[in-house]
């Protein structure tokens, strides 16, 4: 099957070859001179593979191109080897037969000839093969390289050569593991009697290999503390154990881990904190994550405070919330010698609105504090306003007073909120407890916002006059200043429902603020359905010292001929003072309308 002619060195490869292969083989000596002839030109024969075919060479054969590139009649012509090996790398019958053994004759030749660039590339090549570098390829290669001054070449084949010797080790490792029928102390076994060395690289590959096969992982662990040397570093096999098994299936073991490492003296990498922390929250394993955040806080390197943080918003918004663990996160922070700055409650405020927990600021709070968080009254102001957008009012009543009964002496701004909140809500007599209550605390200097929305819910509760009553009895008895919006709103739903005489009052207040009267939504609702004791209230209502002021009046009076209520405005003005009865301007409203009349009977008439 095989005719491999080569020239004067068939005796040599004979020699390399199996017996019956090297019988054959010497049959002809002019194979290897016929490729060498081939590929001295830089420009090959367009059909190389039929050249070689008639020259009766099988190079699909497993044997064939190793012998070649052994052979002085071609390896001794370096350029015309190595287009050789470049055209069977690339025609598809050849490179078939590229084995191990072919490309590790042909690292020997570039090495031999000081082509780094060559070799290099064989290497890269072999590796996509998964091959290795042989040892007598490693020897020559090595002496080749020294030979020729080449050191740092030699230094990279040093270590290509070792990484392919952990490369091996690991996967028989994995084989091992892998094995089909083994229970657990059989594996440990053949690992034990495999003769192995445990290094800290080749710990690496299996990890990666096996870090999703949790059972095989442990066994793996097992045969590395049995078997390891003193040249092994178990800072980092503690943690390839704790990446592996720090997860749901496997925690016990990574609890073992962890009393190990701690036994050891041996410490967490935070690439491997960060990962299993991770992994423990998407399993909604909130106390394993905070066991082991203990863990890490007795290193002798602190932790970030981001981490910090970052755990103690999981915790708050992770699964059914455990108080318990808030406090724990913070005693083993701060036991760590770290400090807990203020920011950190507004970072937990915005992980429990982000999940609708703002209900439980107050009780979050009162875990941390426990834990050594030292609040100030702003803290309790925020715990308490979050409480109000939850919708807890009267635990955030109940906070806000126990807070003001300790000493901590809260702003009128969040006593407003809670009046605010308790006005939008159902509870509208508790708004005017808590107005009453801020008054007493704080005096009537910041109640105007509050005092705003507390009018507009009693309206909306308890009508219009209800909310009239309570104002009045706040400007009154209180000395509280309204915003003259409030006193504009209150005055339009007065007149909404029907209380003129209330409305009237409220410009009179209006009038002790300084505030100018508010007369427009009065002329509309007189002039259309009004009496003239209503337009007398309102005369009386906006007159400066006693005296009546001309310009309502003069607006009364448009409005009443305009909606022809003639009888209304004669009476009014028979009941006006001499000075309106005289003016131009009241004279020409009712001139005009002495004119008009005529016209307008006229077209009745036609």
């Amino acid at each position: 099957m095989l005719r491999a002619a080569l020239t004067s060195g068939g005796g040599r490869l004979a020699a390399l070859l199996p017996r019956h292969h090297a019988r054959l083989l010497c049959s002809s000596n002019s194979s290897s001179s016929t490729i060498a002839v081939l590929f001295s030109d830089p420009t090959p024969p367009a059909d190389p593979a039929a050249a070689i075919q008639s020259a009766g060479v099988d190079l699909s054969h497993p044997d064939t191109i190793p012998a070649l590139l052994l052979d002085p009649s071609l390896s001794g012509n370096y350029p015309a080897v190595s287009r050789f090996f470049s055209w069977a790398a690339s025609d598809a019958a050849a490179k078939a037969a590229l084995n191990s053994r072919a490309f590790n004759s042909m690292l020997q030749l570039a090495a031999a000839h000081g082509d780094a660039d060559r070799f290099w590339s064989l290497v890269d090549s072999m590796r996509s093969r998964g091959y290795g570098i042989s040892k007598p390829a490693f020897r020559a290669a090595s002496e080749s390289f020294k030979a020729k001054d080449m050191a740092r070449d030699a230094d990279q084949l040093q270590e290509a050569f070792a990484a392919h010797g952990r490369n091996a080790a690991a996967a028989e490792v994995c084989k091992v593991l892998r094995a089909p029928g083994k229970d657990d102390t059989s594996k440990l076994a053949m690992l034990s009697e495999s003769g192995i060395e445990v290094t800290d690289e080749v710990v690496a590959l299996v990890v990666v290999k096996v870090g999703q096969f949790p059972q095989q992982a442990m066994v793996f662990f097992r045969w590395v503390e049995q078997s390891a040397g003193v040249g092994v570093s178990w800072g980092k096999v503690y943690n390839a154990m704790a990446r592996v098994l720090g997860r749901e299936d496997c925690i016990e073991e990574f609890r073992e881990v962890l009393r190990k490492m701690r036994s050891k003296g041996l410490e967490m990498d935070r690439d491997v904190y960060v990962t299993v922390s991770d992994r423990f929250l998407k399993r909604k394993m909130v106390e394993d994550t905070v066991d082991l955040f203990r863990f890490m806080t007795s290193r002798p390197e602190k932790l970030l405070t981001d981490d910090f943080v970052f755990l103690l918003k999981k915790v708050v918004v992770t699964g059914d919330l455990d108080l318990k663990l808030v406090t724990r996160v913070l005693q083993y922070y701060r036991h760590a010698g770290n400090e807990v700055k203020d920011s950190v409650f507004d970072s937990v405020l915005k992980s429990l609105r982000s999940v609708g927990r703002l209900g439980e600021s107050g009780r979050v709070l009162k875990a941390m504090q426990e834990g050594g968080f030292e609040a100030d009254n702003a803290d309790h102001e925020k715990a308490v306003l979050a409480l109000c957008d939850a919708g807890n009012l009267e635990e955030a009543h109940n906070y806000l007073t126990s807070m003001e009964e300790s000493g901590h002496k809260m702003g009128p701004k969040i006593w407003s909120c809670l009046v605010q909140k308790y006005s939008l809500g159902e509870n509208v007599d508790m708004a005017v407890s808590c107005f009453h209550e801020m008054l007493e605390n704080f005096g009537n200097e910041n109640a105007g916002s509050a005092l705003e929305v507390l009018v507009s819910g009693l309206y909306k509760k308890k009508g219009a006059k209800e909310a009239f009553n309570v104002l009045k009895n706040m400007v009154t008895e209180k000395a509280v200043f309204p915003w003259q919006t409030t006193y504009k709103y209150l005055i339009h739903k007065l007149i909404r429902q029907g209380h003129l005489k209330q409305a009237f009052e409220v410009l009179g207040l209006m009038k002790s603020h300084g505030y100018p009267p508010f007369v427009d939504p009065f002329i509309p609702h007189i002039s259309k359905s009004g009496t003239v004791d209503d337009c007398l209230g309102l005369l009386n209502a906006t007159s400066l010292r006693g005296l009546p002021s001309r310009i309502v009046y003069v607006r009364l009076f448009q409005a009443l001929f305009k909606e022809e209520r003639h009888e209304v405005a004669q009476q009014l003005l028979s009941q006006s003072p001499a000075s309106i009865q005289n003016h131009a301007d009241v004279r020409d409203i009712f001139n005009r309308m002495k004119l008009e009349e005529p016209v307008v009977a006229e077209l009745a008439e036609g």
